[in-house]
């Protein structure tokens, strides 16, 4: 860790002198972990979560140098849209947690904060805003957002437009599903298509965008039957692990490698052996970077966490024919849109299904949409007599996060899943 202190210390020196050589160190620490975590990681981390680790890396390097091919975005843009034109997409979230990973994501929170972004800002928005003060990512195509989940969204990516003269694209997502509102999105999906036409000089293809809709519910088809598996099987992971599968999910989904990706996790995890400790469904976002979870959870024997709701936010099938009413009902209906019922809800029905023995919700800093709903979630799971931990921290900046309260708190926890299966 001292290493990886010491080369971010050295990023941050660089950037408002030599921000050119900021951004090849930022390039070489990225291929570096990703030569790492390929060869020299854990031998108890499943060869697929490494090849994982590597597509999750190898995307943030490649848009550092295409940026031109790359387009900025939230987690929940239709990247598959952006499939179609040959565009990267570069969520916010995703940049400023690996500049979490230098460990010197504070660096950019205060340039924020000082250039007067609200200290109440999500960490991850603070962080980006940060990182776009200098010339690291500005050269992207354009960018495009979601009103989908997060009310900071739309705000980062105007202030952003406003600051750095980089054209922004925002689709507006309905709460609730009709056919009318369904219309509405694919309106505004064929209007961002003939701006990416414009953009990039090129033709939309139907047929390609109908091939990684394809591509897409094969890749969901496999992860179900791989999380059907792996919810008895010793499969471990780590904290950092479960985070690039929600990126994966989300910014590569419809590719030829998230569909050899699942269908290598189905096939390598019926090769473990059973697993007899606590499965856990984790909501919202990790603090990867938090000890006590780390010491709870990474390769844990005793405690492993099955999956993140980001992975599963929406993984209907989807209609193949009508690629774009398709992603209409996709950004509709992912149950991170519309009233907080509809989470509640999707959360019990995985909890039963699936039969966890606990979950687990951060409450992450800044997030309204995460602290807001909380109780109504813990209320089900009461229903359910599924024990519901609810912890409060700040997952990117470790300024906001309290170690010795999450470890009490975790502890706690696990005791009383201690004590369940001991009754059983």
């Amino acid at each position: 860790m001292e290493i990886v202190k010491n080369y971010g210390k050295m990023i941050v020196n660089n950037l408002d002198n030599h921000s050119k050589a900021a951004k090849r160190m930022i390039e070489i620490g990225l291929w570096a972990e990703s030569l790492r975590s390929l060869y020299l990681s854990d031998k108890r981390i499943p060869s697929t979560y490494k090849k994982l680790a590597q597509i999750a890396l190898d995307d943030v390097r490649y848009g550092l140098q295409n940026p031109k091919k790359s387009v900025l975005c939230n987690i929940f843009t239709p990247v598959e849209i952006l499939q179609c034109f040959d565009l990267k997409a570069l969520s916010i979230e995703c940049l400023a947690g690996y500049m979490g990973g230098f460990t010197i994501e504070d660096y950019f929170i205060d340039k924020a904060e000082d250039e007067g972004i609200a200290s109440t800002l999500c960490s991850y928005h603070k962080c980006f805003l940060g990182i776009m003060q200098y010339p690291l990512f500005q050269d992207a195509l354009m960018s495009v957002t979601t009103s989908t989940a997060c009310d900071g969204n739309i705000n980062t990516f105007r202030y952003l437009s406003q600051k750095q003269n980089l054209d922004t694209f925002v689709i507006d997502v309905p709460h609730n599903y009709s056919l009318e509102n369904k219309q509405y999105v694919v309106e505004q999906l064929e209007e961002l298509i003939h701006t990416l036409e414009e953009k990039t000089h090129l033709t939309f293809d139907e047929n390609k965008l109908k091939e990684i809709i394809h591509r897409e519910n094969l890749s969901h088809q496999y992860y179900l039957e791989y999380l059907h598996e792996e919810q008895h099987r010793y499969y471990p992971n780590t904290l950092t692990l479960n985070l690039y599968s929600a990126l994966t999910s989300h910014l590569e989904i419809g590719s030829q490698k998230v569909l050899d990706l699942y269908k290598q996790f189905n096939e390598e995890v019926k090769e473990y052996p059973e697993f007899h400790g606590h499965r856990i469904l984790w909501i919202h976002l990790m603090p990867y970077y938090q000890e006590s979870i780390q010491q709870c959870f990474n390769l844990s024997e005793k405690n492993q966490i099955i999956v993140s709701d980001f992975t599963l936010d929406y993984i209907e099938q989807m209609d193949e024919e009508h690629p774009l009413d398709a992603l209409a009902e996709k950004l509709i209906c992912n149950y991170y849109n519309g009233d907080y019922e509809r989470k509640v809800q999707y959360i019990g029905n995985l909890a039963k299904k699936y039969q966890f023995d606990g979950v687990i919700h951060m409450c992450h800093w800044g997030c309204k949409q995460s602290a807001g709903g909380v109780m109504l979630l813990k209320k089900e799971m009461e229903k359910l007599h599924i024990p519901f931990l609810i912890l409060d921290g700040d997952c990117l900046d470790r300024r906001n996060c309290q170690d010795g309260q999450i470890k009490t708190r975790l502890e706690a926890f696990i005791e009383i899943l201690d004590q369940r299966g001991d009754k059983s």
